[in-house]
């Protein structure tokens, strides 16, 4: 099953290291990892996507725990929450065909397009990793130069929340 892991994280260095040291250490697959400061200059906040069984993940965020690093975890599979992936996909678009489809296809799906040239259109798509495939797969023999994508970011709905 696909876990998505919070982490408050003291930001320095080697930290990031140590938690992929550990799931590299088991033989556990991060499926995506992003990492950045938080409001306290002195914590990052991680997101981390895994598939395990329930054993497999109650090691993961045991182990997690025991880091010196780590501050506090959450998973946020086990409630509400929101989940965005941004992506960033280059695609070749040489005829007025290709052209207009591409960008009946970036508004059908919310995107931006970000950049045109001459035969090329790059557009900027978030959403939930099934809208970014679904956009994949909608371009159907646009040829795809270039993908790009930050992975999962989530945050609880409601009440709860990672904080201190």
């Amino acid at each position: 099953m696909r876990h998505i892991i919070s982490i408050l994280i003291e930001n320095e260095a080697g930290a990031l290291s140590r938690v992929a040291g550990l799931f590299s250490a088991r033989g556990y697959n991060i499926e995506s990892l992003s990492v950045a400061p938080t409001e306290d200059a002195s914590l990052s906040r991680m997101t981390l996507v895994t598939r395990g069984s329930e054993q497999i993940i109650e090691q993961i965020t045991k182990q997690l725990n025991k880091l010196v690093d780590v501050v506090k975890l959450l998973d946020l599979t086990e409630g509400e929450h929101i989940e965005r992936e941004i992506m960033l996909i280059k695609v070749r678009a040489a005829s007025n065909g290709e052209r207009e489809e591409v960008k009946r296809l970036a508004d059908i799906f919310r995107g931006h397009i970000l950049d045109v040239s001459r035969v090329t259109y790059t557009v900027e798509l978030t959403g939930d990793t099934r809208k970014l495939d679904s956009f994949i797969r909608a371009l159907g023999d646009i040829p795809i130069l270039e993908t790009v994508r930050c992975g999962s970011m989530g945050i609880p709905r409601g009440e709860r929340s990672l904080h201190l």
